[in-house]
């Protein structure tokens, strides 16, 4: 593992995640524009997905900082305080929405990988989560792309097994579909999104 730089780690939650509003949505522009999302993002939407977590009390934001910049982010809520296409495949399904805490993304920049920020951020979540006494399961998803897309880099490393490793199974019949525009392109489209679940020990 490489030497870690110095960085502060701060905790926001519920309301006081709007705070920082601006500098996490920058942040997820630029790391999604990345295979596998390929994300053509603008802040004016970045500012309506985000208030969904400022809205919510139990929300969480884990943000890793190098002086006073952000460089890392990670949030997570009550799977009952998300939007109903995250919600549905849970209850088409016969979950109790009620014991699902619901992880959003986790992003760095490229040359802040390969420190274990990834394991610290799935740490900094489940116990959150914990903490409540109310969940059951803990749940994320992720993007499909194909094998032989043509923007997959050479070099891509597929998160699954590191997945795996943090006790997360992927449940194929959990989908969701999310619309965004891919660079370059104008128009929104759909990009089917697949869960993994946790028991919440």
């Amino acid at each position: 593992m490489k030497t870690k730089p110095a960085l502060r780690y701060e905790r926001l939650t519920g309301s006081a995640i709007r705070n920082v509003f601006d500098e996490l949505a920058r942040l997820r522009i630029a790391v999604f524009r990345d295979f596998p999302y390929l994300y053509e993002g603008s802040v004016d939407y970045e500012r309506t997905y985000l208030d969904t977590y400022a809205r919510s009390e139990r929300a969480l934001l884990f943000a890793v900082c190098d002086g006073n910049r952000m460089v890392g982010a990670t949030t997570a809520l009550p799977l009952l305080d998300e939007t109903d296409e995250v919600q549905q495949p849970f209850h088409d399904a016969g979950y109790d929405l009620s014991t699902v805490f619901y992880f959003g993304e986790s992003i760095l920049l490229p040359d802040y990988r390969g420190y274990g920020l990834g394991h610290r951020f799935f740490d900094e979540r489940e116990a959150h989560a914990r903490q409540f006494g109310d969940y059951a399961l803990t749940c994320f998803c992720a993007v499909q792309r194909p094998t032989d897309h043509p923007q997959r880099p050479a070099d891509y490393r597929p998160l699954e097994e590191f997945w795996q490793k943090r006790g997360y199974r992927q449940e194929p019949a959990l989908k969701s579909t999310f619309h965004w525009p891919d660079i370059g392109e104008t128009e929104s489209t759909g990009k089917v999104m697949v869960y993994w679940v946790k028991a919440l020990i």
